[in-house]
């Protein structure tokens, strides 16, 4: 497990709350245009705002996005619980077995997940899995400080 991701109603000031609460540092939030494939097999991009604090076990927080995955309930805001992968498709499908079914995840030209892969347990936690190739751009442009604080 790398990072837990908490959707927030507003970047800002959830970053505020949560370095008043926990002394949290956070790294740059960043827009990012996700090409995405649902669990159905619709495809569309996604435009969120996310950041994520600069120790482990890393808190991201993605701002709401309505009519998307990434919106605010009632219950919990804890939105997935996130692992690096080695083989994505294979832990993908893995958890597929396993009763959690895939939510959504990235796309490109191959038939299976991309990039990223949401999966949604029977109690409704997600299961992010992150392509592992990707640690090393997080460590270094993700997980550190941003330049503002």
């Amino acid at each position: 497990m790398y990072h837990v991701g908490v959707v927030v109603p507003e970047i800002e000031g959830a970053q505020v709350h949560f370095t008043e609460l926990l002394g949290t540092v956070w790294g740059p939030t960043v827009r990012s245009d996700l090409d995405v494939r649902g669990g159905d097999g619709t495809d569309r991009v996604v435009s969120i705002r996310s950041c994520y604090s600069t120790a482990a076990p890393y808190l991201e927080l993605i701002e709401e996005t309505p009519g998307t995955t990434w919106v605010c309930n009632e219950h919990s805001n804890l939105h997935h619980i996130g692992f690096f992968s080695d083989n994505l498709v294979a832990d993908s499908s893995s958890l597929t077995a396993a009763r959690c079914p895939l939510e959504l995840c990235g796309r490109d030209a191959t038939p299976g997940p991309a990039i990223f892969a949401y999966h949604r347990d029977p109690l409704g936690v997600r299961i992010e899995y992150l392509d592992a190739a990707l640690r090393p751009t997080m460590e270094e442009f993700i997980f550190r400080p941003a330049e503002n604080t």
